[in-house]
Formats: structure tokens, C-alpha cells, sequence
């Protein structure tokens, strides 16, 4: 299946988040999910059904110099 992430389109052979997480060896508890616009619990990364053409952001939150900041992961 061909998704978008973070602007790339790329092949998955994940069908859920959290398959498509697995897939890129990002660890879950260190992201924020957003699929179609809409973000994704944690909680529903195991049960969140990907679809053909879906556009997902994939958002890592790193802490230093006594502000949080959130990056985009470049290339997941």
C-alpha cells in the first residue's frame, strides 16, 4: 500500500499505525500520530487501520535546553 509520510510517499506493508511504526522502528511512546489530519491515541496505534493514499505525520517531542521542542521525523 502507498501512504504518505511526512510528505514522502512511500510503500507500507503495514495496515495499522502501530504496524507502520514497528515498520520504521520508531518506538510508539515517543511520537505523536496524525492520520488524515486527524491525530491518533496511543492507546488506538494497534487497532488504527491505515488506507491507501492515507497522509500521515509522524511527529517526535525532544526535551532539551529547558524547552520541549517537536520534530518531524525526517525520513521514518
Amino acid at each position: 500500500m502507498r501512504v504518505t509520510i511526512n510528505g514522502e510517499a512511500q510503500e507500507t506493508a503495514a495496515t495499522t499505525v502501530a504496524g507502520l511504526l514497528r515498520e520504521l522502528k520508531v518506538a510508539p511512546e515517543r511520537v505523536a500520530v496524525e492520520v488524515n489530519l486527524t491525530i491518533v491515541k496511543r492507546a488506538d496505534f494497534e487497532q488504527y487501520t491505515l488506507n491507501e493514499g492515507d497522509t500521515v505525520e509522524i511527529v517526535n517531542f525532544v526535551g532539551g535546553g529547558g524547552a520541549w521542542e517537536m520534530h518531524w521525523l525526517s525520513r521514518v
